[in-house]
């Protein structure tokens, strides 16, 4: 009897082959012959899951996204509002090995976004998601009398926005700089500064 195969596993295994090669020799290493002599599949196999290189890339910067959105969606809230917030703002974050490598992977892939009209798209794409989810963040804060009144909701969601992209960026380019821990304490004392 065939073994049965897993489609998406099998995709998800490749994403994942390419993620190493770009983590370990850079974005324009990912070829389909690279990608398929790392995840120890033959370039025939491959291309039965892609059938280019853009379609493998596109798919590769997709899942990195997904994987977050998995996270978020199965975050465990404790019923503090703030804590839940924070905590949240961390399944963003490389503070771990997994979401370093994600991150890692996303960068490389928005510095090739202006050049791949596919990749342009999802970096957009992206982009609104994480600012909507942002702005949901801040509004429930607001909603549960935990923000200052004096505050310009709209300002401080552009400012979270950019403090948690800015320290992604930072912990990815300087690590030894920008640690965990340091993300962490710096998401915490930026909330300090908006609470009653």
């Amino acid at each position: 009897m065939p073994k049965k195969v897993d489609h998406d596993e099998r995709r998800n295994h490749l994403a994942e082959a390419a993620w190493r090669i770009i983590r370990r020799d850079g974005l324009e290493a990912v070829s389909v012959r690279n990608v398929a002599k790392e995840a120890g599949m033959s370039l025939g196999s491959l291309r039965h899951y892609f059938a280019s290189q853009s379609e493998l890339l596109a798919f590769s910067m997709r899942l990195v996204s997904e994987r977050s959105y998995q996270r978020v969606e199965v975050f465990q809230y404790s019923g503090n509002p703030r804590e839940d917030v924070e905590r949240l703002i961390h399944e963003l974050m490389p503070i771990d090995e997994e979401r370093r490598a994600e991150a890692e992977v996303w960068l490389a892939f928005v510095g090739r976004a202006a050049a791949d009209p596919a990749i342009q798209a999802l970096k957009q794409e992206v982009h609104n998601g994480l600012y909507s989810g942002f702005c949901q963040m801040m509004e429930y804060l607001d909603a549960v009398n935990l923000l200052r009144q004096d505050l310009d909701l709209d300002r401080e969601i552009k400012t979270l926005h950019a403090l948690v992209d800015g320290l992604v960026v930072h912990s990815v380019i300087y690590p030894e700089m920008v640690t965990p821990e340091d993300m962490i304490m710096l998401i915490s004392s930026h909330f300090d500064k908006l609470m009653v």
